[in-house]
């Protein structure tokens, strides 16, 4: 490895590679015995399964790396370690993230990696047992692949001054690269974050000694890295949150502008750096950085003041409409860029026309250096991704204000940062986060060119040459459309084409993108994981200066990771289609007979779905990370949060009250058996079962599903777990879930498919129309956020009424987000079934299009977007897996029962094939 490679790679599921471009790394600290009681609670009670949520929700919180500890005197750290490891491998959700195996004991660390899978962190080891002890972890640490996090500690104790820091993570140094052999980008120092403000004479320069040797260490330890737990620095002020707040963020802020690149820091507990009081800033930097002698009593006394406190959010006017309209011309079109205000904003850009010599000049100076404000901002985490979809908002209605005098005095053209074509590809829906993109690269002066969705690759070549564009960004939410990616760069390539590709989208990943899609193309493809990286990497792709430079490091990087994934040697890490059916789940069997067998319509109102949804995704969706309603008061994003929801709120209500979408759903619930171990034969409708259209299917014009078993019956395929798994631990299909036709016992299964999404394009379109893409994004947000819940709602009819297995269930909307209820509604294309094809056969038993009119396109992903679909299973163990990877066995087993070629089903099911 070069030296300008050496960089600090980890890996879940997905790897997380530590550059100088990088932002702050996060490691999550709920998942630690010693920090979080409810999470003690879960493990000393075996509840493993909670204690997943746990995990699961740091994830989603936004956390890059979560830290595992079991040190706790009552407890089996060693069993409980591996267990929760092994049960953190079969959740991809949360596995994708490295894990930090966290322990004061050696054999805890090493039976955490025995079983961790990617690439870890140790945490820790250090000098306090000498220099041999030290050398036998590190090695070991070295020969299972991991990272290391080594604390400031010898002999003697913990470092407590500057020069001690310095002198033992100098020693470790020394020892780890050059008696040990140890990669030093694989080295983490913890120069130990120690309390400030005790009163205590000793503890004056804690922080400030800390910022001192990070600093140094990042200067004279080539490429170690520098980590801790910023939660110490405030232990004197518990129980003042907003002290606390404040001084997690400030000393974060001094950390990391001294070389501080990782840490275990609670989002909840920190303030946003430029919105702490200037006062209480003040105090709390004094002591931070020693700057007085009587920094500590200062501060004690100032924070009786603001106990307890909260700090007001600002303004949507920033301080109210008369403050900022006295303000110049150039600071009132700033301000209401930044704030998203379009009030005003054709008012005061007449006003700058008047100044200027030619209307362009407007865009050109006043307009852009707001919006070179607004890109400042939220390069540097100042702003979040609603404000600057609003910012784009006003920048779009003011020069649509422009444009007229533009054209009629010939103004010329304002110049551009580049022109990007965006483009959702052929068979797939799905557009929010690409345009969310494309609102982020316009707002940074970037020309963009929306194709809009299922555009078919000819379009999107004739375009891009015809346009002469910059980039091509691809988008795409469900499986296929990877494979139309590989297409659409196979074809640019024969056509000897040379415009960088960005790609991006929920099934996207940056090992797919290295893997299958770059090699097919001589020019750069690149993997864009959110909106916010997205004008970086079209500014390095066409800087002059650095593009060259940037495309070669990119293409050396996907090589290496491509290398690295096809050269793995994995088949002694499963089991054969035959053994993992031998190992399949054994479950006992008494059905429920349902109240209603066959086939019925529904169509609620709106307002009943509202209670049922999940606000989560929704924030998520703007970028907004964190889980509801705990959101809306997040030191980092709960302003924002609260602004968007109110928005969200308003334009719901407007949903609700003038019928802007159509809900529209349709149910099944049939007799059905486990057949062939992997095979669930579903039987036609029962003449009995009531209000049904099951009579009216056409069931001989089914091509591409499976196979009918009879007039109006199907059978679903289910695919099984095939990687190895600890003892006692089964090999997981869908069908365990139901009764197998040899037991004797009939049991059954249900099907649906809802949609609120009839209108959503139409409304999307007429805010468009007026260049407002917040509440276009907003409207199609909502309509899915709707969708989801009307989903969630027939679920819990079908339980409690229509199947009524569980007729006496009685949960809130909290546990009904949790999944606390009995059974299961996987969906097509999501981790227990990712194969879409079975689409095919709920649409056919259903008779969806005809019924309610719901699509699907040629790959298969659903029209209207806004549209959910998926099983019923009834049976209490019934729950929620990830298929994981499969091998080639399995997937001609599958080609063979669903009667198409092996290609077809590689196809498929290609993103779960191990290689």
């Amino acid at each position: 490895m070069t030296d300008k490679n050496r960089y600090l790679r980890l890996s879940g599921l997905e790897p997380l590679i530590v550059t100088a471009e990088s932002n702050f790394i996060n490691v999550g600290e709920r998942t630690n015995v010693t920090g979080s009681r409810k999470f003690l609670r879960l493990i000393k009670e075996e509840k493993y399964e909670e204690a997943l949520d746990v995990a699961r929700a740091q994830v989603e919180g936004g956390a890059q790396i979560i830290d595992i500890n079991m040190d706790e005197g009552m407890l089996d750290g060693v069993y409980a370690m591996t267990k929760f490891l092994n049960l953190i491998a079969a959740e991809p959700d949360i596995a994708r993230v490295p894990v930090m195996i966290d322990s004061s004991k050696w054999e805890i660390i090493e039976a955490g990696l025995k079983v961790t899978q990617g690439k870890s962190v140790v945490n820790s080891i250090s000098l306090k047992e000498g220099e041999a002890a030290f050398i036998d972890h590190a090695k070991k640490v070295k020969r299972y692949g991991a990272a290391v996090i080594v604390m400031a500690f010898d002999e003697e104790g913990q470092a407590d001054t500057y020069q001690r820091r310095i002198d033992i993570c100098k020693r470790s140094y020394d020892i780890l690269v050059d008696k040990v052999g140890f990669p030093p980008e694989d080295i983490i120092f913890d120069p130990n974050i120690f309390p400030v403000a005790t009163g205590m004479e000793e503890h004056r320069t804690n922080a400030l000694d800390f910022f001192l040797a990070t600093k140094w260490i990042r200067t004279n330890l080539p490429y170690a890295h520098v980590s801790g737990g910023v939660s110490n620095v405030s232990f004197s002020f518990r129980g003042n949150d907003k002290v606390r707040e404040a001084m997690h963020s400030a000393f974060l802020y001094h950390a990391i502008q001294h070389g501080m690149d990782m840490g275990i820091v609670n989002p909840e507990m920190l303030e946003v750096y430029d919105e702490i009081d200037k006062e209480l800033l003040e105090h709390v930097e004094d002591v931070l950085l020693d700057r007085r002698d009587d920094a500590t009593e200062r501060l004690l006394a100032f924070a009786e003041n603001v106990k307890g406190s909260n700090s007001p959010l600002l303004g949507r006017g920033g301080g109210g409409e008369a403050e900022w309209r006295s303000l110049t011309v150039q600071e009132r079109i700033t301000h209401a860029l930044v704030k998203g205000i379009d009030e005003f904003i054709e008012t005061d850009v007449e006003e700058a026309r008047q100044l200027a010599s030619k209307p362009i000049e407007v865009i050109e100076i006043n307009l852009m250096a707001g919006m070179n404000v607004v890109g400042d901002l939220f390069g540097s985490g100042k702003m979040f991704l609603p404000q600057v979809v609003k910012s784009a908002r006003v920048m779009k209605k003011a020069v649509a204000y422009l444009l007229p005098f533009i054209e009629k005095g010939k103004g010329g053209k304002s110049s551009s940062a580049g022109k990007v074509l965006m483009a959702t590809v052929k068979g797939d829906v799905h557009d929010i986060g690409k345009n969310i993109v494309a609102v982020v690269l316009g707002c940074n002066n970037f020309e963009i060119i929306d194709l809009g969705v299922m555009v078919p690759p000819e379009k999107i070549i004739e375009t891009a040459v015809r346009e002469q564009v910059d980039i091509i960004g691809l988008s795409g939410l469900i499986t296929p459309s990877l494979d139309e990616m590989v297409y659409l760069a196979k074809e640019m390539d024969k056509l000897n084409i040379s415009i960088p590709i960005m790609i991006g989208g929920a099934t996207t990943s940056r090992a797919h993108t290295a893997v299958k899609i770059a090699p097919q193309y001589r020019e750069t493809v690149v993997h864009v994981n959110d909106a916010s990286r997205a004008v970086t990497v079209a500014g390095n792709l066409l800087n002059t200066n650095t593009k060259l430079d940037y495309s070669r490091s990119l293409r050396e990087e996907y090589d290496k990771l491509r290398e690295g994934y096809l050269n793995r040697s994995r088949d002694k890490d499963f089991l054969t289609i035959e053994e993992a059916r031998k190992n399949k789940l054994q479950l006992e069997f008494d059905p429920v007979k349902p109240n209603f067998i066959g086939i019925q319509t529904i169509y609620p109102k709106l307002e009943e779905l509202v209670p049922y949804i999940d606000w989560t995704p929704f924030f998520q969706t703007w970028d907004l990370h964190g889980k509801y309603p705990a959101i809306l008061t997040d030191g980092v994003v709960g302003e924002q949060a609260q602004i968007l929801f109110e928005d969200a709120q308003k334009m719901l209500k407007q949903i609700v009250e003038e019928n802007w979408f159509d809900a529209k759903g349709i149910y099944g619930i049939f007799p059905a058996n486990n057949v062939n171990d992997d095979d669930i034969e579903v039987a036609p409708p029962a003449p009995e079962g009531g209000a049904s259209h099951s009579a009216t299917i056409v069931v001989n014009e089914f091509t591409s599903g499976a196979p009918l078993s009879g007039a109006g019956g199907a059978v679903f395929l289910t695919l099984r777990q095939q990687s190895k798994k600890t003892a006692g631990a089964p090999n997981i299909a869908l069908a365990d879930f139901v009764a197998p036709k040899g037991s004797g016992k009939q049991d059954y299964i249900g099907a649906f498919a809802v949609t609120t999404g009839f209108g959503v394009d139409e409304k999307a379109a007429e805010f468009e129309k007026s260049h407002d893409d917040y509440n276009s994004i907003m409207a199609k947000a909502l309509g899915d956020r709707l969708a989801e819940a009307f989903a969630e709602y027939l679920h819990e009819k079908i339980r409690k009424e229509i199947w009524g297995y569980a007729s006496d269930e009685n949960l809130s909307n909290d546990h009904l987000i949790k999944e606390d209820y009995q059974g299961i509604r996987p969906a097509p294309g999501y981790p227990a079934c990712p194969d879409h094809l079975e689409k095919n056969t709920i649409w056919q038993l259903l008779d969806v299009e005809n019924q309610i009119g719901v699509k699907l396109t040629e790959s298969l992903a659903m029209w209207p977007a806004a549209s959910v679909s998926g099983y019923y299973f009834a049976h209490p163990q019934s729950k929620y897996f990830g298929l994981g990877k499969i091998k080639e066995d399995q997937v001609a087993d599958y080609a063979k029962r669903r009667n198409i070629s092996t290609e077809e089903a590689t196809k498929w099911l290609n993103p779960n094939i191990a290689d």
